[in-house]
């Protein structure tokens, strides 16, 4: 492996962590050359790429674009400002993404899934939903495996794909059999140069889509869809005959499609009304796939939600504790908070991306007992609530925990919705949230 760059590849893969190894991995196997980019003098999976391809060119560190590159294929997590990318893009050269790559490739129908939340929790209620429907379904992108990985398996029924608005951003031929948009509210503006090109880069998902669900709390949507063939809706309301919602018959709450009740809400296994939209959501991408009713029905019933977004911790002295460490912006923390009946303590902070944190101190209106603020933007977080409720701040989630248990009466939430990601201070929302299940275990002793 060499540590210099010859003009003897078209191609150049810029990243290398999971994606851009997963990259690498479907080069090898199309025998395609590539010159590979990280900025760090020493990055994890260098030793990986070197086993994938030995012979290939390594640039490591440096802001030089090589002589001779026509495409880029980027690592999500590098946006566009970057200085090689910029650079690139001057020159027009194709920057595309890994999903750009799967689409040419895929010849098994996909679903593709995204949304600022929930996203996760859908794209695996509907893998679950497929397979109890006796389909083949593989689950990845965004999620779980890098999807072009996926293609190493035996072909499936359909694959079920996470996108991420990096994912999108560069993706220019998305031919899914079904696009699911969740919901689309700021966030990642420290990677997309605005609000607006964050919010293109998620309704890119419709583009070239065959059939598509919409959120009808959003308005723009449909105007994204009008080429699909078939358009499912979803949402709180009463629904109308052929899209999903909720109604209520004698004074009990249903997930519905149409005036047909399919199931009582407080028979989800999974906790909140922003888990009954993603049921809905799930729901509506099944029926779109022709899948049987009952069983997505018995997947809803069953499934009781992924690690970190409102799982249950425990039950400590009459208050019940929730990890929602996935809620890494502030309107995923909203959607945390208005799924808790109970006054709650809050647990919230880290890096906040540069969103606003003002509907958070409208969202906790009438029922926070107090706040614990931890992380690099944890004074932007007690100036926007601005309450007379206590607002305390901790230099660990042992002591964020401790404190919000001080503050915690009988029948109180405390509620881990952190509004922020978690870099600043954890490697991940995943090490954060078992950093939170871990103090509220340590309360019992």
């Amino acid at each position: 492996m060499s540590n210099s760059q010859t003009p003897a590849t078209k191609d150049m893969v810029v990243g290398l962590g999971a994606t851009g190894l997963s990259i690498a991995r479907y080069l090898a196997r199309s025998d395609i050359r590539a010159t590979y980019f990280d900025s760090r003098d020493e990055p994890p999976g260098i030793e990986e790429l070197s086993e994938i391809c030995p012979e290939a060119e390594v640039v490591l560190g440096g802001e030089t674009l090589p002589k001779g590159i026509e495409r880029i294929i980027a690592s999500p997590g590098i946006s566009d400002s970057h200085p090689l990318l910029e650079k690139a893009l001057n020159k027009k050269l194709n920057v595309v993404s890994d999903i750009e790559l799967f689409a040419q490739d895929a010849t098994a129908p996909f679903v593709a899934i995204t949304g600022s939340n929930g996203k996760s929790t859908v794209t695996t209620l509907l893998y679950h939903m497929c397979r109890a429907d006796g389909r083949e379904a593989l689950a990845g992108g965004n999620l779980g495996e890098p999807a072009l990985d996926l293609l190493t398996y035996e072909k499936p029924d359909v694959y079920v794909l996470e996108l991420s608005s990096f994912q999108l951003h560069r993706t220019h031929n998305l031919p899914a059999k079904v696009a699911v948009l969740l919901n689309v509210s700021p966030d990642h503006l420290d990677w997309h140069a605005d609000e607006d090109e964050y919010r293109q880069s998620k309704y890119r998902i419709y583009r070239d889509a065959e059939a598509a669900v919409i959120n009808r709390a959003d308005p723009e949507a449909s105007n994204y869809t009008k080429h699909c063939e078939r358009v499912v809706s979803f949402g709180l309301d009463a629904p109308q005959d052929g899209h999903y919602g909720l109604r209520v018959d004698d004074d009990q709450s249903y997930l519905a499609c149409g005036e047909t009740l399919l199931l009582s809400t407080g028979e989800l296994a999974m906790y909140g009304a922003h888990n009954q939209l993603n049921a809905l959501a799930a729901l509506a991408a099944g029926d779109l796939l022709g899948l049987d009713v009952a069983a997505m029905l018995r997947v809803l019933v069953e499934f009781p939600g992924l690690p970190h977004r409102m799982q249950f911790v425990a039950r400590i002295a009459a208050v019940d504790y929730i990890n929602d460490s996935k809620a890494t912006n502030v309107a995923a923390a909203v959607a945390s908070i208005a799924s808790v009946d109970s006054m709650l303590v809050l647990v919230a902070g880290g890096d906040g991306k540069g969103g606003d944190f003002g509907d958070l101190a409208e969202a906790v209106e009438d029922k926070l007992r107090g706040a614990v603020l931890i992380g690099k933007d944890a004074e932007k977080i007690a100036h926007a609530l601005d309450t007379v409720m206590p607002v305390h701040f901790a230099d660990t989630m042992g002591a964020a925990v401790s404190l919000a248990a001080r503050c915690a009466e009988s029948d109180d939430t405390v509620l881990l919705a952190p509004a922020c990601a978690s870099l600043d201070q954890y490697s991940n929302y995943m090490q954060r949230g078992d950093s939170f299940c871990a103090a509220v275990e340590a309360l019992r002793r």
